[in-house]
């Protein structure tokens, strides 16, 4: 679903350092309107790092993120308010607040950056939670759920403000595999039904291939983006054997 016109998201020559360790340098690359970009690497290449970078939790050592013609970068205090009611984010723990029923944890974000009155932050909040097949759950504690589920409400949370593109950190970690494949599905069709666009870390093969238009692939040896393209492309076609070792979970001695 990848479009022709102005990217949604355009990551300019980012670099990224904890102190003296350059995590990675330079990277570019842009995210159209529509599309699932997966974010994935081997481990220490810095996938969790460019991601929090791409929402203004990281301040880079240089270089730009700009989210539909904006700099997440540059902007002040309240112009990263107003950005950050576009995009929403779902992070690898599912971050509900265990002292929180569903419906209280998918509240907050309409509570901080909405006016609304309390019956509509209610109603918008049960309408995401049944978007997600959480109909019913609205007055459990996240304890009360399995995995799966609480993997369902944070994305239900993410969506509370109609954003136009969803961040989400592993968002298959720790599942079994049909309940990964559940999830998979349910991201395909918040994408279709929102139209929203979907950037995820992710290291799971399988969730990769069923749901990724695009992938970049960073590598800690180059500390750059080393290769980017469709994974079923990248797995049997990429010049770079690593690459395509990569791809088929080969061992390799290179």
């Amino acid at each position: 679903m990848s479009d022709a016109r102005t990217p949604i998201i355009r990551v300019h020559e980012l670099c990224a350092a904890y102190r003296e360790h350059v995590i990675f340098e330079k990277v570019s690359f842009e995210v159209h309107a529509g599309e699932v970009l997966v974010i994935l690497g081997a481990s220490g290449s810095g996938k969790s790092t460019l991601l929090k970078h791409m929402i203004g939790l990281y301040t880079p050592t240089s270089g730009d993120v700009r989210i539909e013609g904006r700099s997440i970068v540059q902007a002040d205090a309240g112009e990263r308010r107003e950005l950050a009611r576009r995009f929403g984010v779902a992070y690898q723990s599912g971050a509900l607040f265990g002292s929180m029923t569903l419906l209280e944890n998918v509240r907050l974000p309409l509570e901080e950056l909405t006016d609304l009155p309390r019956d509509a932050i209610d109603a918008i909040a049960a309408s995401k939670l049944k978007l997600v097949q959480l109909e019913g759950f609205e007055q459990y504690m996240p304890a009360q759920l399995s995995g799966g589920m609480k993997k369902r409400a944070a994305l239900a949370r993410a969506m509370a403000l109609d954003p136009a593109i969803l961040f989400l950190d592993e968002p298959s970690a720790g599942l079994d595999p049909i309940t990964s494949a559940e999830l998979d599905r349910t991201l395909l069709r918040l994408r279709d039904l929102m139209e929203v666009t979907l950037v995820l870390v992710s290291h799971e093969l399988a969730s990769i291939y069923e749901i990724a238009d695009r992938v970049i692939l960073l590598d800690a040896r180059t500390k750059s983006i080393l290769a980017s393209g469709p994974p079923c492309e990248l797995r049997d076609h990429a010049e770079d054997p690593w690459v395509r070792s990569f791809f088929r979970r080969e061992v390799t001695t290179t």
